[in-house]
């Protein structure tokens, strides 16, 4: 495959992946708590890591591990937990469509922080992505008037968290395997989640039975496939486009929940049919040479 066509291809796969995570977590929801849920994903995820490539360890350098911290705190840890609790009071598909404050945030902070310069036409589709999220945003509060809207200011946050993550991915860690990366990233975050996933109660519960057995289900699907590999997938993706494309993969998540929502019996309006457009034309703008 091409230079030019890989990034678009990861780019694709993890916004199906993420955008399919939603449903997951608000799946998991009916048997587990939103704390349990975010120490159960990080846990399944860092056992799954060190098991499949935990030979990677040994490419980290001592100079690495910071930056790793950083990442593992800013990147895992503090979003798992606040998407895991904004699932709970808001609707699936507008939290996708929040965490698309991902890119806006991380052309500021890599501009004033990080000292990474940018192209006028990333800004230009930076800005049209994010018309069309906002339009998706106002046309999925209308219809969900009942959700506490206070809660999207953690996945606000959680994108703050994510767009300092993808510089810092950029800047400090461009030189490490992302495989390495990542197993770092959750070999860090795996005593603090089991420690909190402790005092949750969980190990006093009736796991066996449902609705406990099947939220687990959804837990290892969520944390092998949409945590695990997909934080493998990013890293790379970071290491060979731009920090603005690579968090451009927000703005698609929403799509890809949009069409789970249709899957599911929704139904779509032709403002939103443009909105996705306005998105795609966005993200294309911001990887064109």
């Amino acid at each position: 495959m091409s230079r030019r066509f890989y990034p678009w291809v990861v780019l694709m796969a993890l916004a199906l992946v993420w955008g399919s995570s939603f449903i997951l977590m608000k799946k998991a929801l009916l048997g587990l708590s939103p704390i349990q849920i975010g120490a159960l994903r990080m846990i399944m995820a860092a056992l799954f890591l060190l098991l499949i490539a935990s030979d990677k360890i040994k490419l980290i350098h001592r100079k690495h591990w910071k930056y790793i911290f950083f990442n593992a705190l800013l990147g895992t840890f503090m979003p798992v937990f606040l998407f895991a609790y904004a699932v709970q009071q808001i609707d699936s598909s507008i939290v996708a469509i929040l965490n698309s404050f991902t890119p806006l945030n991380t052309l500021i902070l890599g501009y004033l922080i990080f000292g990474f310069v940018f192209r006028k036409k990333q800004l230009l589709g930076l800005f049209i992505g994010f018309g069309g999220t906002i339009f998706l945003i106002l046309r999925s509060a209308q219809l969900n008037p009942q959700d506490n809207y206070w809660y999207a200011l953690a996945v606000i946050v959680a994108a703050i968290g994510y767009a300092f993550n993808v510089n810092i991915l950029k800047k400090y860690l461009a030189d490490l395997d992302a495989t390495a990366i990542a197993v770092g990233n959750f070999l860090i975050v795996l005593i603090p989640a089991f420690i909190v996933l402790v005092f949750t109660g969980f190990f006093s519960q009736d796991i066996i039975h449902a609705p406990v057995l099947p939220a687990l289900g959804y837990m290892a699907i969520l944390a092998f496939i949409g945590t695990a590999l997909a934080k493998i997938f990013f890293n790379r993706l970071v290491q060979i486009s731009s920090p603005i494309f690579a968090s451009s993969v927000t703005y698609l998540i929403p799509l890809v929940a949009m069409i789970w929502g249709v899957l599911d019996g929704e139904k779509i309006f032709v403002g939103q049919i443009f909105a996705a457009g306005m998105i795609l034309f966005g993200v294309y703008l911001i990887n064109r040479d």
